[in-house]
């Protein structure tokens, strides 16, 4: 029986087997690892992970698809939940012996945002993770201060971890085609800058606060928090886009509630 992508899904198979090999071979996977796949599809990328590891979990929502994973590769544990319901602290204990794992997969691109964002709440038990996202993003998530890519997502993917934009694929290596190509995009969770701020959820509240109109002035973006702009001589008719990472960590600090 032939199982067609679902769009409700955002399913967009990897169809180039030079594409998939060259991603897993990037990842340096050895036999010690213990992985965890999201989306795994047909197999795509599973096909060459398993090769190097059995230590493989493989987070699937499609039900057709979980069966066809386990025919493929019976040796390897399916589990049919939506990656963002999935507890990832209980993965690690029931699945990996509480060691730290890491991350892979080619990601519904609808949800890339709460993907990204739930491996950066479980970064002190995910070492690292190298992901398949839309070109577009992926730049938004390395962009530098005065770029218009440069937000809210830059800031804290550069915070929490240490990005890095890995190679292009283009979107005729899929079934179907998407309207966009795609990126393959690695997050170093062991290097991060947290250590620097005194109070993460405020830090938080900061970056999102500042970005809330980006043509306003930190002076008046910030007037929610309650910012007294003469406790220092920063100047705060800057815009939150032009503020460096360190710079944001300073300020945070300084104003914390």
């Amino acid at each position: 029986m032939k199982i067609y992508p679902k769009k409700s899904l955002g399913q967009n198979y990897l169809t180039d087997e030079n594409i998939s090999r060259n991603i897993v071979n990037l990842f340096d996977v050895n036999i010690n690892d213990s992985v965890l796949e999201i989306g795994p599809g047909h197999g795509a990328l599973t096909k060459y992970l398993s090769e190097k590891t059995n230590k493989v979990v493989l987070i699937e929502l499609d039900r057709n698809n979980c069966s066809i994973l386990e025919k493929k590769f019976p040796k390897l544990r399916v589990i049919n939940k939506n990656f963002l319901e999935i507890d990832l602290k209980k993965i690690s204990e029931l699945e990996f012996n509480s060691s730290n794992f890491r991350v892979i997969g080619n990601i519904p691109y609808n949800i890339t945002s709460e993907i990204i964002f739930k491996l950066i709440d479980n970064r002190n038990i995910i070492s690292d993770a190298q992901l398949m996202i839309q070109a577009e993003v992926a730049k938004r998530l390395i962009a530098n201060p005065g770029s218009k890519e440069y937000g809210i997502p830059s800031v804290l993917v550069q915070v929490f971890s240490r990005p890095k934009l890995l190679f292009k694929v283009s979107r005729n290596c899929f079934y179907p085609k998407p309207n966009v190509d795609s990126r393959i995009i690695y997050f170093d969770f062991t290097h991060r800058m947290e250590g620097k701020i005194n109070d993460i959820a405020f830090f938080k509240k900061f970056v999102k606060a500042a970005f809330g109109t980006r043509r306003k002035t930190l002076k008046n973006s910030l007037k929610k928090l309650n910012i007294d702009t003469n406790k220092t001589d920063f100047d705060f008719s800057r815009r939150a886009e032009t503020l460096t990472v360190d710079e944001f960590i300073s300020l945070s600090n300084l104003y914390i509630k």
